[in-house]
C-alpha cells in the first residue's frame, strides 16, 4: 500500500507554492497537537491563513494532507541523502549519521505526540495508523534497506535479507531512550544517547559486517 506525495492542482506560481507551503506548516503543528481527529480542515485553513477551499484545491482532502505532513517531517529530520550510496563512505560513519538523525526524528516532541495520539486511536482507526506507516516508517525502511543492498552488491557488508536488518537497526536504535520518552519518563544525557548509537551501530556491523 503506497501513497505518492500529494501535488499541488493550480498552475504553480510562487504565491500558490507559498499558500501550499503555509498549509503544511500548519498541518505539521496542529496534527501532532491535537491528533488527526481532533484537528479539522477548518483550523488548518485558519492557522495557515487561507480558506479551507484552498487546502482541498492544494491537497484534495484531509487523508492526503496528512500523509504529506507526515512525510515531508521525516523528510526534515532524516532527508534523502543520507541513504545515498557513496563507495568511497566508510560503512560505520554513515551508520552513524543515520542513526543520529532518526533518533532525532523518533524523539522530536512532534513525533512522540504523534505516535501517542496514533496509539489511542488505533482501535477506532486503523486506516489513519496505516496511512502514517505508509507515509513516514515504510518510506525510511525501504530507503535504507536499499542503501544497505547497494553495500552488500559492493561486498562492505554480508546481508541475506537487507529488509529485515533494516528493521532490526531501527529497532535497535529507538532502545530504552524511546520507551521511555513515550511513558514520560525522561530520557538519556546526551553523551549516553551517543554511546548508546554507538553501541547498537557496532553490534549491527558485527552481524553484518563482510566476511
Amino acid at each position: 500500500m503506497a501513497f505518492a506525495p500529494a501535488r499541488s492542482i493550480g498552475p504553480g506560481r510562487p504565491k500558490d507554492m507559498e499558500k501550499r507551503a503555509a498549509i503544511l506548516e500548519a498541518a505539521k503543528r496542529l496534527f501532532p497537537q491535537h491528533g488527526y481527529e481532533g484537528t479539522s480542515m477548518d483550523a488548518i485553513a485558519a492557522e495557515a491563513g487561507v480558506s479551507k477551499l484552498t487546502v482541498y484545491s492544494h491537497f484534495g482532502g484531509k487523508d492526503s494532507l496528512f500523509v504529506e505532513a507526515v512525510r515531508t517531517k521525516c523528510e526534515e529530520r532524516l532527508s534523502a541523502d543520507v541513504f545515498a550510496v557513496d563507495p568511497a563512505s566508510p560503512v560505520r560513519g554513515q551508520l552513524l549519521e543515520i542513526a543520529r538523525a532518526f533518533f532525532a526524528l523518533i524523539t522530536s516532541e512532534e513525533a512522540i505526540g504523534m505516535h501517542r495520539t496514533l496509539v489511542a486511536s488505533a482501535q477506532q482507526s486503523p486506516k489513519l495508523a496505516q496511512l502514517f506507516w505508509e507515509a513516514g516508517p515504510a518510506q525510511v525502511q525501504r530507503g535504507f534497506a536499499a542503501l544497505l543492498q547497494a553495500k552488500v552488491e559492493a561486498r562492505q557488508l554480508d546481508i541475506p535479507d537487507t529488509r529485515r536488518a533494516a528493521t532490526q537497526f531501527f529497532a535497535l536504535i529507538k532502545g530504552e531512550c524511546h520507551a521511555r520518552m513515550e511513558f514520560g519518563c525522561g530520557c538519556f544525557e546526551p553523551r549516553e544517547i551517543e554511546d548508546h548509537l554507538n553501541a547498537t551501530v557496532d553490534m549491527f556491523l558485527r552481524a553484518y559486517a563482510s566476511r
